[in-house]
């Protein structure tokens, strides 16, 4: 039986809400080719016997990308153009908007595409959809805005304003990954919108590229970057049985620099760090910065390897600093997924580990394609705790010692 069908308790045999259509917007096409791959992998292993179902609109494709373009006017005025029919499809779209590879030509110059032109890009092709699809679900795995997700003085929420930008465009369902404050949720109570974690696919990456670490509270710890990643740290501390340390961040709220206050000191929270290995999880790493500081605190009180877990890694400083502190034994490994854009030295670091998160995109989106719950999907405690037996008997295999 179809592996796929099993390990979810899915019966995707049914009738699906409507042909399957995914836009891969412009920074997403490698992921979206990934997705389509998955996708029409298990279509061609169901068997399908209503056979009425195949003359309806979107079978017999090839693939189920649909093909989009978004061109500029040279002033840097854009459109959304479907250079096929969509009509009766269930439609995800894919976006990455922090994809500044790509660029678009105004003036004359090459222009690196903003989070705000991306989004503008999404609503161009939702516009241009027009309400003849079935439905319409956006997948945005870094949630545009996200980071302007409440209010603290006169400024703007813009986080919820585009949520309900979408919301009033007829979007059914908002998928994202480890959102910066699930909370911003409220802004749109009755429109489908799941916060997705990564956690099982992160594990998974680092137990696959250092093969003798020791799973047990002797040897590991998780430490938390800040207050504000404390319930993602909890969650690996839990699942995983080790102890949890918190660092608190003491801040300069009188100056504002690169839009955040600057750091004056890390303060921490917690058991020992002497000789064990540190796990460190956060959403993001913007520049890096504070996280290598917190590295070298942890260094400080003797911390033996030090992995820090990202969602969503940008380095927006460039990559060198890493490369020092990896040269000088201050990290071990930056492991993060391929939601959004890494440049090619990022992934030819030997520091680095991307976590593939296409396969599980595609569980995603069948699921929701055939109206099933997502629940299975989204805890994915069964699968960690079976990931680290597994990780613990090739290490009995190998003559890896667990003392």
């Amino acid at each position: 039986m179809n592996k796929f069908l099993t390990d979810w308790d899915q019966n995707l045999t049914d009738r699906p809400y409507g042909p399957l259509g995914i836009i891969a917007m412009p920074g997403m096409d490698a992921m979206g080719q990934d997705v389509n791959r998955w996708l029409l992998k298990w279509h061609e292993l169901q068997d399908i016997q209503d056979q009425e179902y195949y003359t309806s609109p979107g079978n017999g494709r090839e693939n189920f990308l649909i093909d989009i373009a978004t061109p500029r006017f040279g002033t840097g005025e854009g459109k959304g153009v479907l250079r096929e029919s969509v009509r009766g499809y269930d439609i995800y779209i894919l976006i990455d908007v922090c994809a500044y590879n790509v660029k678009f030509r105004m003036y004359d110059f090459d222009v690196p595409m903003s989070p705000d032109d991306h989004f503008q890009d999404l609503k161009r092709i939702i516009a241009a959809i027009a309400g003849k699809a079935k439905r319409v679900n956006v997948i945005m795995p870094m949630l545009y805005e996200s980071r302007q997700h409440r209010r603290n003085t006169r400024e703007s929420l813009d986080c919820a304003i585009a949520l309900q930008e979408l919301e009033r465009m007829g979007i059914a369902n908002i998928l994202t990954f480890d959102a910066h404050d699930p909370r911003v949720v409220n802004a749109v109570p009755l429109c489908g919108f799941e916060n997705v974690q990564p956690t099982y696919q992160m594990l998974k990456a680092l137990l696959r590229s250092v093969k003798d670490l020791h799973l047990d509270k002797e040897n590991m710890m998780v430490v938390s970057p800040d207050e504000g990643a404390v319930q993602r740290n909890i969650y690996y501390s839990s699942v995983m049985a080790l102890e949890l340390g918190m660092f608190y961040k003491r801040r300069d709220y009188i100056q504002i620099v690169c839009g955040r206050n600057p750091i004056v000191a890390h303060e921490y929270l917690g058991a020992s760090v002497e000789d064990k290995d540190i796990i460190v999880a956060d959403d993001m790493l913007s520049s890096g910065e504070s996280l290598l500081d917190l590295a070298r605190e942890l260094k400080k009180r003797k911390a033996k390897r030090i992995f820090c877990i990202v969602t969503f890694a940008f380095f927006t400083s460039g990559i060198q600093d890493f490369e020092e502190a990896y040269q000088q034994g201050i990290i071990s490994r930056v492991i993060a997924t391929n939601l959004t854009y890494r440049s090619p030295e990022l992934k030819a670091a030997k520091w680095f580990v991307e976590a593939d998160m296409s396969k599980y995109i595609s569980y995603l989106i069948a699921t929701l394609n055939h109206d099933r719950s997502l629940s299975a999907l989204l805890n994915p405690y069964n699968r960690i705790q079976s990931l680290m037996a597994r990780y613990r008997a090739e290490q009995a295999a190998s003559g890896i010692s667990l003392i």
